[in-house]
């Protein structure tokens, strides 16, 4: 006949309990980095725009962002910051749907990011950029110094240079981090703790609820708040 099994032998190992939150862990800061590294690499100069321009106007370089040649990579990664949250505030079947909104996100930007950069491209970022910075410093008030040289400069552009670091390829990296993120969130995220879970005290314990008016009248005549917890008295 057997009997019951020891505590030791029913209980999981100490190692069992710890691997969803480590691996909840591991795969946020996977996100997190991946998110940084995309987001801030998509706003560096990709390109410069060297120009020459007659007389009087005044020659010089117009840099042109990875946010400016690839607009919708820049708000995919507002998305994966956004789905970074919503991984932490979700749980079961909404965390893995989480997670392929991840994944979608960090592909398509590591996508668009690998692709090209052509001289049009360039010239077209630069030549809006130009023609914004002339629009606010109009609605300024006034064309200032600068302002000429804007779309006159780009429009007798002499040389497109790209630039020496590879932000564009850092960029795919943390698209990349994204995606693979996104693909574990969406496979096991939800074994993973939730925010309920993690943060609430399990051992705290709640006022009981007073049974009945008799109870009441009988802990009021001994002197003994029936509101207050057990363990509280004499603390203040």
């Amino acid at each position: 006949m057997t009997g019951p099994l020891p505590a030791a032998a029913a209980a999981p190992g100490p190692g069992r309990p710890r691997r969803p939150a480590r691996e909840y862990a591991l795969v946020l800061g996977l996100a997190a980095a991946g998110t940084a590294l995309a987001f801030g690499s998509l706003r560096q100069a990709w390109a410069h725009v060297r120009t020459t321009a007659p007389a009087p106007l005044p020659s010089g370089s117009l840099p042109v962002t990875g946010q400016a040649l690839v607009p919708v990579a820049a708000a995919l990664a507002v998305v994966a910051l956004a789905g970074l949250v919503a991984v932490i505030a979700t749980r079961g079947l909404a965390r893995r749907l989480v997670g392929l909104v991840l994944a979608v996100s960090g592909a398509v930007t590591a996508v668009l990011a690998s692709l090209p950069v052509s001289t049009a491209s360039v010239l077209a970022a630069a030549q809006a950029a130009a023609a914004s910075q002339a629009g606010s410093v109009t609605a300024g008030g006034g064309a200032g110094p600068g302002a000429p040289a804007g779309p006159a400069a780009v429009a007798v552009a002499h040389q497109i240079v790209l630039a020496g670091f590879p932000w564009r390829w850092l960029a795919v990296a943390g698209a990349l981090a994204v995606l693979a993120a996104g693909l574990a969130v969406a496979w096991r995220g939800a074994r993973w703790p939730v925010m309920s879970s993690r943060y609430d005290q399990p051992g705290a314990a709640r006022p009981p609820a007073v049974a009945d008016t008799a109870t009441l009248w009988e802990s009021l005549s001994k002197g003994v708040d029936p509101t207050e917890q057990p363990g509280r008295r004499g603390s203040g």
